[in-house]
């Protein structure tokens, strides 16, 4: 240390190093500021450090102070630090003397006032609204009769206790129950994470996932009842998939979780009788609706009895029902035989008189006219074709000798019109070749038609021709006298005969009776084959 005379010393003023001064300034302010309490707005709060400790600022309308909570003291806090919020900070000011600033070392944090936390609520309030989170649409209905509740609550407080006893009065189901702490700091991760884990359950993994939760919390104070403003938990309520009470404190307690929830319980107790009906009232109720059913059924088919007598009484008997339509029928199957066998009749005089128009004697003179007028078409047309050959030729001889004194270029044109005149000559008799060949065709197919139609074609399947004298053909057996002259006709020829005096008709076979079609009234007689 340098002497007090030293003649470089430009005053008497004792000579400190940065580091003495301070140190110095250091242990003056711990010690004048060993204990304060400052009353500030939180600033610049980015929460816990990577290293666990929190830096921010508290300020009022003039100053501010840099403040740190270390990593300990963070973790004994009653509620975590927001930024905007105006608190009570208690602890000691030191220097930083790395950088010359001073800052309070915060050991114990409080709201300034129960109107700052009331403040805080009403901000969040309206933030998390504006994002539709307490909207009525996003409320689920809760369900009637759960078969599993989850319960979000203390496991050693007695809210738990009575929500069981109150369930298991009222309609006993099964209860899983998530142990969480419903207050200090962390208190809200560890609600939202329950929350959240609930709905993670799948329906048919080991543990069955509820129908129903219940977040339940006993009375307390704002500051007790912190976590369930917690901004992750009123996302987590919001979002659950399984419908929600919310039961936290008293009838007169409101956090921001009964907003999101979907329905809200006044206390834990009045929540296990939201979640579940009384048992007992649900049998008397069913007992009764099952009288009140066994006595309208029974009414009901009294009255349809007695409906279904009166109109037994009004309908008429059975054979007055049947006496008309069977008089009709009657009447039907009357008149079926005899238009049967005037439908019959008809049929066949229709038949015969068209048959009569189809005999070969017929078709053969159309044939005969046909091939008549062919051959005298095709004469004509034979006759017509040579004088037009005899024609052309004369012109073309004429022409050629017309213009033989023609030049040369006139002569090969003439020469070239002579060969088209030639194609077109050939042209012609090639089609009426054609046309004779066609004509030839539809002859011989009409031909071959008269040869199926011939009644020779049916004498070869074991009938026979009859004809008299004149060679006319004999239709019926009494255009015969006795030892008259016929001549029948066989496929392979014919043979005289005389008639003899005719036996009785063979009896009829009796035919068999069909639904469709009458038997007929008279034995089939051999008649015209065609």
């Amino acid at each position: 240390m340098n002497s007090f005379f030293d003649s470089d010393s430009p005053s008497n003023l004792t000579e400190y190093s940065v580091s003495e001064l301070s140190g110095s300034i250091k242990r003056t302010i711990e010690q004048a500021f060993d204990q304060v309490r400052v009353r500030g707005e939180i600033s610049g709060y980015r929460g816990p450090h990577s290293s666990g400790h929190a830096y921010f600022s508290l300020k009022d309308d003039k100053a501010r102070i840099d403040a740190v909570i270390w990593k300990g003291t963070m973790s004994r806090l009653r509620f975590r630090p927001e930024e905007g919020m105006e608190v009570i900070a208690t602890g000691k000011v030191t220097t930083f003397p790395g950088s010359s600033k001073y800052q309070i070392v915060i050991e114990t944090l409080e709201p300034a006032g129960a109107g700052a936390l009331m403040a805080l609520i009403e901000e969040r309030k309206r933030k998390l609204g504006a994002e539709g989170l307490f909207d009525q649409a996003r409320k689920r209905p809760l369900p009637y009769m759960p078969r599993i509740i989850g319960v979000v609550t203390s496991p050693t407080g007695a809210v738990i206790r009575d929500i069981l006893h109150r369930i298991s009065d009222r309609f006993p189901v099964h209860v899983i129950v998530w142990p969480v702490r419903v207050q200090g700091d962390g208190s809200g991760n560890e609600v939202a994470a329950a929350i959240e884990g609930f709905n993670a359950f799948t329906a048919g993994g080991p543990i069955a996932r509820p129908d129903l939760l219940i977040v339940a919390r006993g009375g307390g104070s704002l500051e007790d009842l912190w976590s369930f403003n917690d901004e992750a938990v009123v996302r987590a309520a919001a979002n659950s998939q399984i419908p929600l009470i919310s039961a936290v404190g008293h009838e007169t307690d409101w956090t921001l979780i009964d907003y999101a929830s979907d329905q809200r319980a006044p206390t834990p107790t009045g929540a296990a009788e939201m979640a579940v009906p009384v048992k007992a009232e649900l049998e008397a109720c069913v007992s009764a609706l099952s009288a009140r059913l066994k006595a309208a059924v029974t009414r009901q088919m009294d009255n349809r009895r007695q409906s279904v007598r009166a109109l037994a009484r009004a309908l008429p008997s059975l054979d007055q029902l049947l006496a008309l339509p069977r008089r009709r029928f009657d009447e039907a199957s009357t008149r079926l035989g005899r238009g049967l066998q005037m439908n019959t009749a008809n049929k066949r005089r229709a038949f015969e008189r068209i048959s009569a128009h189809l005999r070969p004697d017929v078709l053969a003179t159309r044939i005969n006219e046909r091939r008549q007028k062919l051959s005298d078409r095709m004469i004509r047309a034979e006759r017509i074709v040579e004088r037009l050959l005899q024609r052309s030729a004369t012109r073309v001889s004429s022409a050629d000798a017309s213009l033989r004194t023609l030049p040369g270029r006139l002569l090969s044109q003439i020469h070239r019109s002579q060969d088209r005149l030639t194609g077109l000559a050939g042209r012609a008799d090639n089609a009426l070749l054609a046309d004779l060949r066609r004509r030839r065709s539809t002859v011989t197919a009409q031909d071959r038609i008269l040869q199926s139609l011939s009644y020779r074609n049916v004498l070869k399947r074991g009938y026979a021709l009859v004809r008299d004298e004149t060679g006319a053909p004999v239709k019926l057996a009494s255009a015969l006298s006795l030892n008259q002259v016929i001549a029948i006709e066989f496929a392979d020829g014919s043979i005289n005969a005389v008639t003899t005096e005719g036996g009785a008709p063979a009896p009829p076979q009796p035919v068999k009776k069909r639904a469709e079609k009458p038997a007929p009234t008279e034995p089939p007689k051999q008649g015209s084959l065609f």
